[in-house]
């Protein structure tokens, strides 16, 4: 379960990461939950939402409702409640929603796994997949290579091989050769970073 309590924040995260339902409030700061959940509907993003409001009035109902919105929960509420709805909604979201991860003009689609760049599709074994995704996610933000090994090799310890080294090498082979812009840099003492800037 991830929580965010900002909206613009929560867009990222909605449209970053695959859910099996959300539940959103209506009054966050940054930007209202009535703005995130139109904005995810515009973009394709047809996880079941549900709404969260002080508020409990029918016009108000019926806006979250005509925005996309899969129930309405006025507060205060039971808990109990809260968690049946969600997990009724879970029930209803049948087959799983593609996310597209994209740096510049690199894509990976997590349902069908397949890399996208410049028109060519990647090939990528299980390990490459996941070194990708996992370096998608954390875009901007620099990987350590005892982060990457617990990620992506479930290793919660240094086996003292290069073995990040190689796989690192392996996926710039495939998504940077023949690009002028390269998208994943080493930064020497610290790890991988996958950004736009060099």
């Amino acid at each position: 379960m991830d929580v965010s309590h900002d909206g613009s924040d929560a867009l990222v995260l909605a449209t970053s990461t695959p859910f099996d339902a959300i539940v959103l409030d209506i009054m966050l700061p940054g930007r209202d939950g009535l703005s995130v959940l139109r904005q995810l509907r515009e973009q394709r993003n047809h996880t079941p939402v549900l709404l969260l409001s002080a508020r409990g009035q029918v016009d108000e109902r019926v806006d979250g409702l005509n925005a996309g919105a899969d129930d309405y929960l006025p507060k205060p509420f039971a808990l109990a409640e809260l968690i049946a709805r969600v997990r009724s909604l879970g029930r209803r979201g049948g087959e799983p929603k593609s996310v597209v991860l994209r740096v510049a003009d690199l894509s990976l689609d997590t349902i069908t796994r397949v890399a996208q760049r410049g028109g060519n599709t990647f090939e990528l074994t299980t390990r490459e997949y996941r070194l990708l995704e996992y370096l998608m996610r954390s875009a901007g933000r620099v990987c350590g290579r005892m982060a990457i090994l617990e990620k992506v090799w479930d290793y919660n310890f240094d086996p003292g091989t290069n073995l990040v080294d190689v796989y690192v090498k392996r996926l710039r082979e495939k998504i940077d050769e023949g690009f002028e812009l390269k998208l994943l840099h080493t930064v020497r003492g610290a790890g991988y970073v996958l950004k736009e800037q060099a």
